[in-house]
């Protein structure tokens, strides 16, 4: 399975690459996941319970950063293991280009096989649900980094006499 995608977020592109290095905002991004532990700049434990179709399976794993080129871009692989469930594994590239107004776009290119019970479900339920999957970390992941401003409150008007 092959999944390619941008997000533009706003915020300059040095801080966007600290929280791609962040284990806690990615543990708080990445949909399911119970623990990310950092064992080395460049090495994770995760474990993540997710629901494919009918399928709840808890896949514990090691996710690797390679390929590194501060603050530009890096390599993610990562495999999982599932249990009775099955297995995930993959990666992907991630390019972060900052943006003439101060934003950053992050563009991936990612790459994804599944085997054991998650992958008789079908490729277009494993497809549909990655792309949700990834909805949903790029939609946390930029309301942690760059969270909408909170409007100033409304100045009382003044009384009619």
């Amino acid at each position: 399975m092959e999944l390619t995608g941008a997000q533009r977020i706003e915020a300059p592109r040095e801080v966007v690459w600290q929280a791609l290095n962040d284990p806690d905002i990615l543990r708080r991004c990445i949909p399911g996941c119970q623990e990310l532990v950092q064992a080395s700049s460049t090495a994770f434990t995760a474990r993540v319970v997710l629901k494919i179709g009918p399928v709840k399976a808890s896949f514990s794993g090691a996710v690797t950063l390679s390929d590194l080129d501060p603050p530009g871009r890096y390599r993610i692989t990562g495999e999982g293991q599932g249990g009775v469930a099955g297995f995930a594994k993959g990666g992907a590239d991630v390019w972060l280009e900052p943006e003439p107004d101060g934003a950053t776009l992050l563009t991936y290119a990612a790459q994804a096989m599944v085997g054991g019970k998650i992958a008789q479900l079908g490729a277009r339920l494993i497809d549909s649900t990655s792309r949700k999957l990834a909805g949903e970390f790029f939609s946390a992941f930029a309301q942690i980094v760059a969270p909408p401003p909170i409007p100033a409150p409304a100045l009382p008007s003044e009384a009619a006499p």
